[in-house]
């Protein structure tokens, strides 16, 4: 029993380590979704450091816990968190350039214009003529919806 105590004091301040970065790393992530100045900006914030301050910390937890049901409880914890986070991400940095809340001089390269600009929209901001949504489609659909001739 005597080398159950080291070994405890060590996970006890690998804990405490772990749960003080991820405290840091949820911090730097609401700093930055005040700070930052646009909405694929802020994602960056929304995304990245918060998931691992929630990884870190939910890890600190287990090492606390020492126990085999308080790491099934914490796991779906993360894997949700990780399964949910980027397609949350994706959808509001969507969201956020077909309304025109972003800063186009930070942008090193801007993958969307080009398939929006083959898309035909013209509902983005500074555009002409907004279109009808219900009556517009996808190139890539009419594609696929032709028949091939091979039978």
């Amino acid at each position: 029993m005597a080398d159950a105590e080291p070994l405890s004091s060590i996970l006890d301040s690998a804990a405490g380590v772990l749960l003080v970065g991820g405290a840091l790393l949820s911090l730097a992530a609401a700093v930055g979704l005040v700070r930052f100045p646009d909405a694929l900006s802020r994602l960056h914030a929304a995304t990245k450091p918060q998931i691992l301050g929630l990884v870190l910390v939910v890890v600190a937890l287990a090492l606390s816990q020492r126990s085999w049901s308080a790491l099934l409880l914490l796991t779906p914890v993360i894997v949700l968190q990780m399964l949910t986070a980027p397609i949350s991400a994706h959808m509001v940095g969507r969201a956020g350039y077909r309304t025109g809340d972003f800063d186009a001089s930070t942008l090193v390269v801007d993958e969307l214009a080009a398939d929006v600009a083959d898309a035909g929209r013209s509902d983005l901001p500074g555009s002409a003529e907004p279109t009808d949504r219900a009556t517009r489609r996808s190139p890539r659909l009419d594609a696929s919806a032709e028949p091939s001739g091979e039978a």
